[in-house]
């Protein structure tokens, strides 16, 4: 299995370079060149496997140069009992008869990233003593909320690596916030900066690019990486878990082997939705791909239109994890639909650098029309959903999956369609437990910090908190600095020199 990029498809490397190296050299990001396939008898043995047993199976077939014992040894280490707070780590909760949650918050950040960024270390520095061993990794990292922490969680200490991530200083929650700020490590590095998801992703890819900068890391003994979902490591990680809910939604006789499911995905930067996609090229039966985006609806707008314009408003939202205008991983999928023309991709690239806007070819709409839905949120509504799931069923949700959960009832609500769903919970809901509570007892929270509202929701619901998100009241803030967008280099420079 080679890769390739999705702005020169003359690349082909194997998948520990496209790792290592977290992003093509010319801008592109790394794709398979083909996508393995799984039959309907893999499908039925998978069924009776673990979730390690299932991740190893997958992974094998994208990561072929990468030993039998090196897929163990990095699957073992990242889902090893213990890890997770649940046996089948991505398990499944019923909705009701027709609707499974895909609960992904299960790690040790209570957020869906833990799925892929407990597993990257490993595959990552076992891709870079394959082929960069005299270099020291350097993970750069823009967030949004959750994967800043869960990459930090992840690369903490590990040997021959230093981690330093970006977040929006007034676009992430307070938990997100106070989880980033307290993040223990010797190799590790944070820092806010004055602007938006955006700004952090757009200040990181330039940097990444910067061949003067690269340079000067080089003369370091270093290198750049990355574990964003740019970084093939992060996104391959995310498949095997729509292979792993398709396996359990048969275990749990919600289908037969064979019937299609729906799977909903609430999603920014279009790389979550993105695994369900090669789940479902893989062999996984999909019917519909719907995606669910909040207030800042460009993707819904997309894939209706096939227009992508992020010269809009943009809102600050209580899914603050989907507060993104532009969604890096949609550039692999274009490459896929447009029969991998990496000439129509980098144009629309450029594009969307110089004017903000792009629109694809009729076929390409065509083919996405026919694998995709797509609709939005905004903050009313949902907390008008976390309070009426939690009233019908019981179940608590965070305001991300609450956003899926909505549209997938608008969905169902116009179409009829009654296909089995998983709809992919993305995290626990004390990650947002002043929105979540408000949305349970409207007003409950004013003049409460945080810890309070943490309590005030367990003492509402009756859920329990997480210790990790609990025990960060006793920590104290070690990251508090703030920075300007274009001081982001700079700072870069400042914290590899400590």
């Amino acid at each position: 299995m080679l890769y390739t990029s999705t702005r020169d498809k003359s690349i082909r490397v194997e998948s520990s370079v496209a790792i290592a190296h977290g992003i093509s050299k010319e801008g592109g990001l790394f794709v398979p060149e083909e996508i393995p396939k799984i039959g309907l008898d893999d499908i039925s043995r998978l069924v009776n496997c673990s979730y390690i047993e299932r991740a190893k199976e997958i992974l094998s077939l994208y990561l072929t140069d990468f030993t039998e014992e090196e897929i163990d040894y990095c699957v073992n280490g990242a889902y090893k009992e213990g890890n997770f707070s649940s046996p089948k780590v991505a398990p499944l909760h019923t909705l009701n008869p027709n609707t499974e949650i895909l609960e992904l918050w299960k790690g040790p950040t209570c957020a869906f990233k833990d799925m892929a960024l407990q597993l990257l270390p490993y595959l990552l520095t076992t891709a870079s003593s394959k082929t960069v061993p005299d270099k020291q990794i350097v993970i750069l990292v823009a967030t949004s909320g959750d994967t800043g922490k869960a990459a930090l969680e992840g690369f903490k200490d590990v040997p021959n690596t230093k981690i330093l991530v970006f977040y929006p200083n007034d676009g992430v929650s307070p938990m997100q916030k106070l989880q980033m700020m307290t993040q223990e490590g010797e190799n590790v590095g944070v820092c806010a900066i004055e602007g938006n998801f955006d700004d952090a992703q757009s200040g990181v890819k330039k940097i990444f690019t910067d061949k003067s900068v690269a340079k000067k890391l080089d003369d370091m003994g270093m290198m750049f990486s990355s574990a964003n979902s740019i970084n093939w490591g992060r996104l391959v990680p995310q498949i095997v878990y729509y292979v792993s809910a398709y396996c359990d939604m048969v275990e749990k006789k919600k289908v037969n082997l064979g019937d299609p499911i729906n799977i909903v995905v609430p999603t920014g930067n279009f790389g979550n939705i993105l695994a369900a996609y090669y789940a479902k090229e893989m062999g996984i039966p999909v019917k519909k791909l719907i995606c669910a985006s909040n207030q800042n609806d460009v993707l819904t707008d997309f894939l209706k239109t096939g227009i992508y314009n992020k010269n809009r408003d943009f809102y600050t939202t209580i899914s603050p994890s989907m507060d993104i205008l532009i969604s890096s991983n949609l550039e692999r999928l274009l490459f896929l639909l447009s029969g991998m023309d990496d000439k129509a991709v980098g144009g629309w690239m450029s594009e969307l650098s110089a004017d903000g806007k792009y629109q694809v070819s009729e076929d390409v709409l065509i083919k996405i029309k026919e694998y995709f839905e797509a609709g939005s949120c905004d903050d009313k509504g949902t907390k008008e959903t976390i309070a009426k799931v939690y009233g019908e069923t019981g179940y608590l949700c965070d305001t991300h999956t609450a956003v899926a959960i909505s549209v997938y009832d608008d969905y169902e609500s116009v179409t009829a369609d009654n296909t089995p769903a998983v709809i992919a919970s993305t995290a626990n809901p004390f990650k947002f437990s002043a929105s979540v509570l408000d949305a349970v007892r409207p007003g409950i929270c004013e003049g409460m910090d945080e810890f309070d509202i943490v309590l005030g929701l367990h003492a509402e619901t009756g859920a329990e908190c997480p210790p990790q998100l609990e025990n960060l009241k006793e920590k104290t803030p070690r990251f508090t600095s703030v920075c300007k967008k274009e001081d982001m280099e700079k700072v870069v420079f400042d914290m590899l020199s400590k």
